[in-house]
């Protein structure tokens, strides 16, 4: 038996850090059985276990960052041949646009952050309805993500969370507005601020969740929206309007029943939603934009025209999709750092230590899927609904895509149904306008119900693994929780409009 200052206990001890006991044996359980499901059951039935593996590291990413178990899992997978090297890597290249956006988009924003906050700050302020600003934070999430891209608009949110908290955390941490402040520990809150942050991170949960709904919502309705949709888009052969258009019958009724719903969570206060913004802290926030506004210099002042002018041509270039989203992010920091004197290296990578290790763990996701793949997890269930009577098939096709985006991730969802079913068409087995109609089913399939849990979407799966989740207490079953009447509103109203208008 290891004693404590033995080697091996060392060992353990290192093994996932400061995480639970029994968070660590579980992990250690999950590589020692693998090996054991393999040669008992199957590479199928091993497959669905990484899965749901993979899902509860997800699940715990309060108690240690995905990408270290979900690593060892993906590792594992490989060594056992449930995939190869070879197909992580054709995955995480087909996926190289999102990669790209992660790198470089991420870090962008975080150079426009002054303004973002600047602008944020004076809706939150004076906005007192709090179900109308929740509208607003929703729909202006949908607006923008349909014509920038999820993942943009949701590290937007994220920026623009911190920032709040941290003014609110550091005033409650008895430091004034210049004082350096670590805004990840509560040690040094005064009791009698308590209460009001609790209630302040309700309030940022509800509106930051409301956001990223809101990027679902948006992001199903053009080709720039979310990743899979120019894939979908190339496949049928439609350009921006076009693609607008044969999405607006699904994707307009369901905007309007998700803005729909974002208020009437507010106004009833279902679940977690509901919270109104503390009195003390909103004089807070008034107070120090007013003191950042008094205090402001020209140098600043100039500063943020610059993030403004920066950002019209950032809505600009991706609006009119003169480049893939990652290069415009790339422009944004060359332009930002430049006019802005921003010089240092020091300065410049600090603004990718937000997104670099959700990177990591996208790819660590993508193995994941290359399992999928490999083993032809979802074949199934892509043979039995193409085998459904043609009437039946578009109804049919949004629910199981959706179904499967949320067990696992709808890029890859969309990318297997609409290869098999441009393959369908080329061989004659189905026509051109039946082919139409399967197109709109599979990507708001894979858009909207896919809401459903962090997996799906990959703003979710953002959202979650960000350094504002762990300070809102935002963790994976609250997600669920908090999105459960989002998926079920979009998803009953997405299958109507599909079976009454497609």
């Amino acid at each position: 038996m290891a004693t404590k200052d033995s080697v091996f206990h060392a060992f353990y001890i290192n093994f996932l850090g400061n995480s639970s006991g029994w968070y660590k044996k579980t992990i250690i359980a999950f590589l020692i059985l693998n090996p054991i499901i393999v040669y008992a059951l199957g590479n199928t039935v091993a497959g669905w276990v990484l899965i749901a593996e993979f899902i509860f590291t997800l699940a715990m990413a309060l108690k240690c960052y995905p990408l270290l178990p979900g690593g060892l899992l993906a590792i594992q997978a490989i060594l056992l041949g449930l995939t190869s090297t070879y197909s992580v890597y054709h995955e995480a290249e087909a996926n190289f646009q999102v990669i790209l956006l992660l790198i470089f988009m991420v870090a962008g924003i975080h150079f426009m952050r002054d303004l973002l906050q600047y602008v944020f700050t004076k809706i939150l302020l004076k906005v007192k309805s709090k179900p109308l600003l929740a509208f607003l934070f929703c729909f202006v999430s949908a607006f923008l993500s349909a014509f920038l891209d999820a993942l943009t608009v949701t590290a937007v949110l994220i920026s623009v969370g911190v920032g709040f908290y941290s003014i609110y955390h550091k005033v409650a941490s008895g430091k004034t507005f210049t004082q350096d402040h670590d805004h990840n520990h509560d040690g040094g809150v005064h009791e009698y601020h308590r209460e009001d942050l609790d209630q302040f991170r309700s309030f940022l949960r509800s509106l930051v969740m409301h956001g990223v709904v809101g990027t679902a919502l948006g992001g199903v309705c053009t080709i720039v929206g979310e990743p899979q949709n120019l894939l979908i888009a190339e496949r049928a052969g439609w350009e921006f309007m076009e693609f607008f258009m044969r999405m607006a019958p699904v994707t307009m009724p369901v905007l309007v029943a998700g803005l729909t719903t974002c208020v009437l969570l507010e106004v009833f206060k279902v679940g977690d939603y509901g919270a109104r913004i503390p009195d003390n802290v909103r004089s807070v926030l008034s107070e120090t934009d007013a003191d950042r506004d008094s205090k402001r210099t020209a140098s600043q002042k100039a500063a943020l025209i610059i993030q403004a002018i920066v950002a019209v041509i950032l809505i600009l270039c991706l609006a009119l999709h003169l480049a893939e989203v990652g290069l415009v992010g790339l422009l944004v920091i060359v332009l930002l750092t430049t006019f802005n004197g921003i010089t240092e290296e020091h300065q410049i990578g600090h603004a990718f230590e937000e997104a670099l290790p959700f990177t990591a763990l996208l790819v660590v996701f993508f193995a994941i899927v290359a399992v999928i793949h490999d083993q032809h997890l979802f074949q199934p269930v892509i043979d039995a609904v193409l085998h459904m009577p043609i009437d039946r098939q578009p109804t049919m096709f949004f629910i199981a895509n959706g179904v499967l985006s949320a067990v696992s991730d709808n890029v890859f969802v969309a990318t297997v149904y609409i290869n098999e079913v441009k393959a369908a068409l080329d061989a004659g087995d189905i026509t051109r306008e039946h082919f139409d109609k399967l197109v709109v089913a599979i990507n708001t399939g894979t858009n909207l119900p896919s809401v459903a849990t962090p997996n799906g979407q990959a703003a979710f799966l953002f959202l979650l693994t960000s350094a504002l989740a762990p300070i809102i207490r935002l963790s994976y079953m609250k997600m669920l929780v908090m999105a459960l009447p989002y998926t079920i509103v979009m998803s009953l109203v997405g299958v109507w409009a599909i079976a009454t208008f497609i």
